[in-house]
C-alpha cells in the first residue's frame, strides 16, 4: 500500500503541513505524501544523512512534529457510582423525560490509547457491541480502514463475533492496555445494562468509534527527550485520525462528536499550530462537535510570563529555573511578541554564563560548558510562519541540576515589552523541574486554543472548587479560553474514580452528544456543529456572583446542558 512503509519506518520522518507540496517541491527527495484534505496533507520522508532529526532553521517551526501527552493525573479514590457530575452539568436531567436526550443516533469518537470492548458498559441490552468500529493504529497485521494505508480496522461485525467468542482477543486483538481510553469512553457513553454493574455516563445510547493511536516514532522520542514508558502521540497520527472520524459524519443525519484527551505544552499557545487549525476546519464543519482538554498544567510551575513598560529602553528580565536531579533532558521554548526583538543570555547553576547572543544569524546554536556536561541547542525564529512572533527553542542535554538564570533583554520603542517561556508538560519530564516564579494562567495546554473547538477546564463537583491542576487562560494573544468547565475531579468511571482535565472532556463530549442528538437527530437544527454548542453551552453555563466572567480559570461558568435547553425554550432560570 501507498505510504505504508514510510509511514511506520523510523527511518522516515514526518510532517504535518499546512499546504499541498507539488512535485517540483520534492524533487529529488525519497518521499510519500498523504492528503488530509484539499489544504492538510502529511509528509515522509527518508531521515539518511540527518544525524539530528530536528533543526528549526532547517525546516520551519510549524511543520517540525509535535508530541502530545494524555490529559489525565493520578486515578482518585475508588468506590461507588457516584451521579453528582452528571447531575451538576443537568445531564441526568436532560436524559429524563420529556427531552430524553441519550445520545441516541449520534456517534462519539474518541483518539485514545484504545477500549476494552468487552466490558458491558459498551454492550447493549441483547449483547451486542454499541461500538461501530475500533481502528488500531498500532496492529499491522490486519485491514487498515479505506484510503488509509497502517493499522487495522474493525468492525462492528467483527466486534460482535468477538463478544460471542470464547477467546475475544483471538477474534478483535485490540485492547486498551493503559486503561485511559476506556475510561474516557465509560464516562462520555457507558451504560447500564441489566446484566451490568451499576453505572452511566453521560449520552449511555451513543454509538461509539475508537481510534487507538500509534505513539510517535522512536526518533523524535529521542528529540524531545521523552522518559521511556511514558505516552506520547505525534501530530500527524493524531490528523490521520481525526480524518477518520471525520469521515463518518453524514450532514442532517448522523452528527460526530470527536474527543481528544491529549495536549502539549510545544506550540505558540495561540491556536496557531497545524493540528490545531486543522482541527478547526473539522470543527466548522456541519454536524461535527470538537472538544479538547484544557490541560493539567496550572499548578506544576511550567510557564513563565512577563509583560512590562518599555520606556524608550532596552528591558531585561531575569527568569529563574530550578532543575531536578538526574534530569537527562528537555526542550523548552521562549515566545516573544511583535514588534520588539529579544536576545538572551544563560547563567548555569555552577556560575558560568553564555553571554548575550541575539541569534539572528538563523545559525542552530550550539553552547558547552568547562565545568558542567549540559550542552545547550537553540533555534531562533525572528518571524515564525504559524504566528509571526520570535521563538527561540531550547534543548538541554544533561542539564546540571540547581538553580540555572535567564537574562532574556528585549529592545523595542512601543512603549512596552512581553514574552512567555513553557517548559514540556509534567509528564514529558523525569524531575521536579520548574520555573521559581511561574505564572499559572496561560497554562492551556495545546490544541485546546485552536478556533473553533469547545475546550472546558476541570473543576470539583462535589464543592464546586476549581480543580488545582486544571489549566487555565487565556491565551497567549488573549483569546477567551477555557470556554466553560466541568467536572474533572473523581469523575466516575468503569475502571473507578479519575480526574483531570480529560475528565472534563469526557463529559462535556457525552453533553454535546445529547445536544446533537436534539438538534440533528431530531430535527430542531440540523446544521449544527462546535461553534453553535459552544454558544449554547456558554449560555447555559451557571455563573457566579462574586467571579467576573470571562474568567482565566472558569471561562464562561460551570457547564449545565439543563440550563442551556432553558433558555431554548425560554423558560425562567432557577
Amino acid at each position: 500500500m501507498a505510504c505504508r512503509e514510510q509511514t511506520l519506518s523510523n527511518d522516515y520522518a514526518e510532517a504535518l503541513l499546512d499546504y499541498i507540496l507539488t512535485e517540483d517541491d520534492l524533487k529529488g527527495m525519497d518521499y510519500c505524501t498523504f492528503k488530509l484534505d484539499e489544504q492538510f496533507t502529511i509528509l515522509y520522508f527518508r531521515r539518511l544523512g540527518m544525524q539530528q532529526p530536528i533543526n528549526v532553521n532547517q525546516y520551519t517551526y510549524n511543520s517540525v512534529p509535535k508530541l502530545y501527552g494524555l490529559m489525565q493525573d493520578e486515578d482518585g479514590r475508588t468506590g461507588g457510582f457516584d451521579t453528582t457530575s452528571l447531575s451538576k452539568t443537568g445531564v441526568l436531567q436532560v436524559q429524563r423525560p420529556p427531552l430524553s436526550l441519550t445520545g441516541k443516533g449520534v456517534i462519539v469518537g474518541f483518539v485514545d490509547t484504545g477500549i476494552r470492548y468487552n466490558m458491558d458498559v459498551f454492550v447493549r441490552e441483547d449483547g451486542s457491541s454499541r461500538i461501530l468500529s475500533i481502528w488500531d493504529q498500532t496492529i499491522q497485521d490486519g485491514t487498515p480502514p479505506e484510503g488509509f494505508c497502517f493499522g487495522s480496522e474493525y468492525t462492528n461485525a467483527q466486534i460482535n463475533e468477538a463478544l460471542r467468542s470464547e477467546n475475544p482477543l483471538s477474534v478483535v486483538p485490540s485492547t486498551d492496555e493503559d486503561g485511559h481510553g476506556t475510561a474516557m469512553a465509560s464516562a462520555a457513553v457507558g451504560k447500564n445494562t441489566d446484566f451490568g454493574s451499576l453505572f452511566q455516563g453521560a449520552a449511555p445510547d451513543a454509538d461509539i468509534v475508537m481510534v487507538k493511536c500509534r505513539e510517535g516514532k522512536q526518533y523524535l522520542r529521542d528529540y524531545y527527550m521523552i522518559p521511556e514508558g511514558v505516552p506520547a502521540y505525534c501530530d500527524t497520527d493524531i490528523g490521520m485520525a481525526v480524518k477518520y472520524l471525520d469521515q463518518l459524519a453524514k450532514v442532517g443525519r448522523r452528527p460526530v462528536v470527536i474527543c481528544i484527551a491529549m495536549g502539549t505544552n510545544w506550540g505558540d499557545h495561540a491556536g496557531n499550530s497545524v493540528l490545531s487549525r486543522y482541527l478547526s476546519r473539522i470543527a466548522e464543519k456541519r454536524n461535527r462537535v470538537v472538544i479538547i482538554p484544557s490541560g493539567n498544567e496550572g499548578n506544576a510551575g511550567h510557564h513563565y510570563s512577563s509583560v512590562f513598560a518599555m520606556n524608550g529602553a532596552d528591558i531585561e528580565q531575569s527568569v529563574e529555573m530550578r532543575v531536578g536531579e538526574n534530569e537527562p533532558g528537555f526542550v523548552m521554548e521562549l515566545w516573544g511578541g511583535r514588534p520588539n526583538i529579544m536576545s538572551l543570555s544563560i547563567r548555569s547553576p555552577g556560575g558560568e554564563t553564555i553571554p548575550t547572543v541575539d541569534f539572528r544569524s538563523r545559525e542552530t546554536r550550539n553552547f558547552t560548558f568547562v565545568y558542567e556536561r549540559t550542552r545547550i541547542t537553540v533555534d531562533h525564529v525572528l518571524v515564525e510562519q504559524g504566528s509571526a512572533d520570535e521563538l527561540m527553542v531550547l534543548r538541554f542535554t544533561l542539564p546540571t541540576a540547581g538553580v540555572w538564570t535567564f537574562h532574556v533583554t528585549v529592545q523595542g520603542d512601543t512603549g512596552y515589552g512581553s514574552f512567555n517561556m513553557w517548559l514540556p508538560i509534567t509528564q514529558f519530564l523525569r524531575s521536579e523541574t520548574y520555573f521559581l516564579r511561574s505564572t499559572p494562567y496561560g497554562t492551556l495546554t495545546e490544541p485546546s486554543l485552536a478556533k473553533n473547538v469547545i475546550t472546558p477546564s476541570a473543576y470539583n463537583a462535589a464543592n464546586n472548587s476549581f480543580y488545582i491542576d486544571s489549566s487555565r487562560g487565556f491565551g497567549r494573544d488573549g483569546d477567551l479560553k477555557p470556554d466553560f468547565a466541568a467536572p474533572g475531579v473523581d469523575v466516575p468511571t468503569v475502571l473507578g474514580n479519575r480526574s483531570g482535565s480529560c475528565m472534563a472532556v469526557a463529559i462535556t463530549s457525552g453533553a454535546a452528544a445529547q445536544f446533537m442528538q436534539w438538534a440533528v437527530v431530531e430535527g430542531n437544527d440540523v446544521l449544527a456543529q462546535s461553534g453553535e454548542v459552544k454558544s449554547y453551552f456558554i449560555r447555559g453555563a451557571v455563573r457566579d456572583l462574586d467571579v467576573i466572567y470571562p474568567n482565566r480559570s472558569w471561562g464562561f461558568g460551570r457547564l449545565n446542558v439543563a440550563r442551556a435547553f432553558e433558555i431554548i425554550a425560554g423558560t425562567t432560570l432557577a
